[in-house]
This record gives C-alpha cells, structure tokens and sequence, in this order.
C-alpha cells in the first residue's frame, strides 16, 4: 500500500458568512468543521496532515491547541492537535491551486498518494474516502476525483465528460456556458493526486479565469493533457457535497450531522423520544437504556451512563459526568459536574461544578452558587444525601454522607462545621 498524506484546504476568507472568524473554525454540532474533517483523514490512514491556513491562521491553530484552556475549565475545550498535523502559511489566497502549491517544501520529496480536500467539508464520510482510495489503486490512475449527482448543482464546478463518459476536465460553476450550467454531476472537491504528477501540472495552472485564481480543478485537464490517466467516480452523496458559504448552509449541515448523531446513539440503545426537539453534541457520549425526552440539549463533552432519563427541558453542559440510573427532570441545569449512580434531580434544579455521591435526592429549585463574582468553586456531596426543595448550597462546600438538608435552607460550610457533630448531620438552620 502507498504511503498516503493528505493536504486540507482552510485558508479562505467567507465573506458570504460575515464573520472575523476562520470559516473552518464554525461549528457543526459543537465541533469546528475541520475537525471532522482531520478525523475522516486520520480514520483512512493518513499518515501526516497538512493544513493549509491564510485568514486567521492563528486562531485556527489555537483552536487546536490543547494548552489553550486550562484543564479545570468549564469552557469548551479545543481540539487536541497531534503529531500529524503540519501548518502551511499561504499569505496571500491566490486559489486552491495556490495553496497545494505552498505545500511543495515540505513534500518535494515525497512519492505516494496525495490527498486533497476542502477544511470545510465537515459532512466528509470515510467510506466515500475508502471508495475513492479503493478505484485510485485498482484503477492505476494517476489522479482520482469523486463527484455526485445534485439535483440543484448551482454554485459548483461541473464535470465534463466525452461521449464515452472519460473525464475531461471541471468548469467552474462562474466560466459554465448555458449548456455546461445544466450538468448535474458535481465537483465536491474530493481529490486523490499521485503527488509527483501533482506537483509538476500545478507548475503549469494559469488563472484564466473569472476570478483571476488559481484553480485545481484546471490541474485536471493539465494532466490528461500529459497522457496520464484520470478517474472520475460517482460515489458522494447528496448531503456529503454540501458546501457551507453561509450560515444558512451551516445551519443545514448540522441538522444532518445532528441526525447522524442521533441515528448512531439509536442503533447503540439509546432512546431518543423526539428527535426533532433533542440536541446533542458530537462529543457526547451516552449508554444503553438511556431515555432522552425532548427539548433536551447536551452540549459539550458530556458522558452518560446507562439507563438514565434525561428530561424533558433539561441542559446538560461541557464536562458533565452521570453515572448509571440517574434521573434529571424537567429545567434542571447540569454543569461540569459528576453525579453517581442512582442521583435523583427532577425539577427546576442546577448543578454548577459539583460531585454528587450516590443515591442523592436533589429537591425541586435547588441549586449550587457556584461562582461569587470572581472564583467558581465547587460543592461536594456525599453518598445518600437528602437536599430540600429550594436548598442554595454556597461553595465551596463539603457535604458528608448521609447529610440531610430541610427545604429552603442556605447552606455555607461555616453552617455544616458548626452543626458537624449531629450525628443525622441536619444542616438546616
């Protein structure tokens, strides 16, 4: 098998977006689009990325840079970045052509196979990808392009075929004529190059275009021209080629990464009511026999464990940890905190950076003060603790097991140490 690398493209601007924003760092389902897209690569045995960065190069590096936030944070974490991954600078963003170009030094002396994709094409499939490796191989090409069938291809570049169905070249959706605008085989710009063949025609690429760029896709028609063979295969579907230049695109791409994550929890025996009104990050990660009302929303790396019910109405929030046979109710708030096995929190409650030991009855509108204005501290909970309806518990607290709380009482641990000698442990007033 060639050794395979792969070059993702991520320096553009989107003005259509009207953001300050790199387009790639947007999120789909509470990860930025190119992640998805590293995981793709790293899943079909990539062995070295590179990324290809222009506008805000920096903050698309420090989005995966794991010291950005500190390990305690209850913020969003970054994605870790690894060894695999190379940033290439393109200063100026002359085109896609451009920017594989700028990845020459670092690849001049390699000879193998040459991936190329686009960094914000997070709805990426591996087993499109595996196709695509699959007919590059066994049909000995010297580039392989997958393209799909949309029934609206505007926006796109078009495959061109002879009348014997050999690919000729892509024309970009803005240099069509009438004719070439009423083709629907698409270019998703999904790219597999012989890197040797790859860097010589991108010598030659020209921007004869409207947009006075550099194009990739004319990289095509250049190596045809030099008698070697290139492939172009129908195998990406629908959903996978849509292009996200707008938030509305974005919008409709994580509605269909929302449901694949939802389909996949399904077919691992989780119980998902309402679909629709359920939203749950890609990060999640939840266990059999769990139910999932509706207007549930879990955002963040959040674990569940088996055979909890969660919701209606409920939040679960980045950090959060629940064990087995926890039940969170209506409007109750989960935030960066670990609840063991059997917790009962079934109304109105919120727990903010919190450990709640097992078997703990949490009453409706009680909460954790988690934060007094400068500091955010944590409460800890014993096993089998009894807290009232509308308890505040002010942190930092330490509640030992078997603790017993009235409703309506203020907790602070100036309260729990004076009353630390009652052996039911009352810490009500």
């Amino acid at each position: 098998m060639a050794e395979r690398v792969a070059i993702i493209l991520a320096a553009g601007v989107s003005k259509r977006m009207n953001t300050q924003m790199a387009k790639v760092l947007h999120e789909v389902c509470g990860r930025p689009m190119l992640a998805y897209v590293l995981d793709a690569c790293r899943e079909i045995g990539v062995s070295k990325i590179y990324v290809v960065v222009g506008f805000s190069a920096e903050q698309v590096k420090g989005r995966f840079d794991p010291h950005r936030f500190a390990s305690n944070s209850a913020e969003p974490q970054t994605e870790a970045v690894a060894e695999d991954i190379v940033w290439v600078q393109q200063d100026e963003q002359l085109g896609t052509a451009h920017a594989v170009l700028c990845c020459k030094e670092y690849l001049k002396d390699f000879d193998g196979e040459m991936l190329v994709l686009c960094g914000d094409g997070p709805l990426i499939q591996v087993e499109t990808l595996k196709t695509l490796i699959e007919k590059h191989e066994s049909g000995q090409s010297a580039a392989t392009l997958a393209t799909a069938i949309l029934e609206d291809p505007s926006g796109y570049g078009r495959i061109i075929r002879d009348a014997y169905g050999n690919m000729q070249g892509i024309v970009e959706d803005s240099d069509c004529t009438p004719g070439q605008l009423a083709i629907k085989e698409i270019n998703p710009s999904y790219y597999l190059f012989n890197s040797k063949v790859l860097f010589e025609a991108l010598e030659n690429v020209k921007p004869d275009n409207v947009k006075k760029e550099y194009y990739l896709t004319d990289v095509l028609s250049g190596i045809i021209g030099t008698g070697h063979k290139v492939l172009a295969i129908t195998a990406v579907q629908p959903e996978e080629a849509v292009g996200i230049n707008s938030r509305a695109q974005l919008s409709a791409a994580s509605k269909i990464m929302q449901r694949r994550i939802q389909r996949e929890l399904m077919e691992h025996g989780v119980t998902i009511v309402d679909p629709a009104n359920t939203w749950i990050d890609a990060r999640a990660q939840i266990g059999q026999d769990t139910v999932i009302e509706p207007f549930t929303y879990i955002h963040g790396e959040v674990k569940i464990g088996h055979d909890c019910r969660i919701g209606p109405f409920a939040y679960l929030r980045h950090g959060t940890v629940l064990k087995n046979d926890v039940v969170l109710g209506v409007y109750t708030e989960v935030k960066n905190s670990t609840l063991a096995d059997g917790v009962r929190a079934r109304h109105h409650s919120y727990i903010g950076d919190a450990t709640v030991g097992e078997n703990v009855n949490i009453g409706a509108g009680s909460i954790t003060a988690n934060f007094d204005g400068q500091n955010i501290s944590r409460t800890n909970i014993g096993n089998n603790c009894y807290i009232g309806s509308g308890t505040v518990l002010i942190a930092p607290l330490e509640l030992q097991d078997g603790s017993h709380i009235n409703a309506g009482t203020v907790v602070s641990q100036k309260s729990v140490n004076e009353l630390g000698g009652k052996a039911e442990r009352d810490v009500s007033k």
